[in-house]
């Protein structure tokens, strides 16, 4: 039987070597993500108000609406049952996130074909 810290470096070596690709041994993801500032990855990491807001919602909804502060609520589930729902909450965690992300992303660049729009009509002019 291994020893915990050589089944870890077997884990380690398998999920590097679901990433790994093109001449350098390296997928462009992992050699972005060695590339960011533990800044940069702190902020990544860390939920927009709007993004917690809807990630709680859905796990209310998931174990049930009723409101803490006027119940005495206790959840009962299994391992397997738990696991399953912070899964999801984790995939609709990073959907969400993507989703804001992407709607950034779309109102900048309305807002710079806008100003762009305006630059080249008064250059006509």
């Amino acid at each position: 039987m291994a020893r915990p810290d050589e089944a870890m470096g077997n884990q380690s070596n398998s999920i590097q070597g679901m990433f790994k690709g093109g001449a350098s041994g390296k997928s462009d993801l992992m050699q972005y993500i060695n590339l960011l500032e533990p800044e940069s990855i702190a902020h990544l990491s860390t939920p927009t108000p709007e993004v917690q807001q809807a990630m709680e919602a859905n796990l209310n909804a998931l174990l049930g609406g009723l409101p803490s502060q006027h119940f005495d609520i206790t959840v009962t589930t299994s391992r397997e049952m738990l696991g399953k729902m912070l899964a999801s909450a984790m995939m609709n965690g990073y959907f969400l996130h993507s989703a804001q992300q992407r709607m950034t992303m779309e109102k900048a660049m309305a807002s710079a074909m806008a100003s762009s729009s305006d630059a080249s009509s008064e250059d006509i002019e």
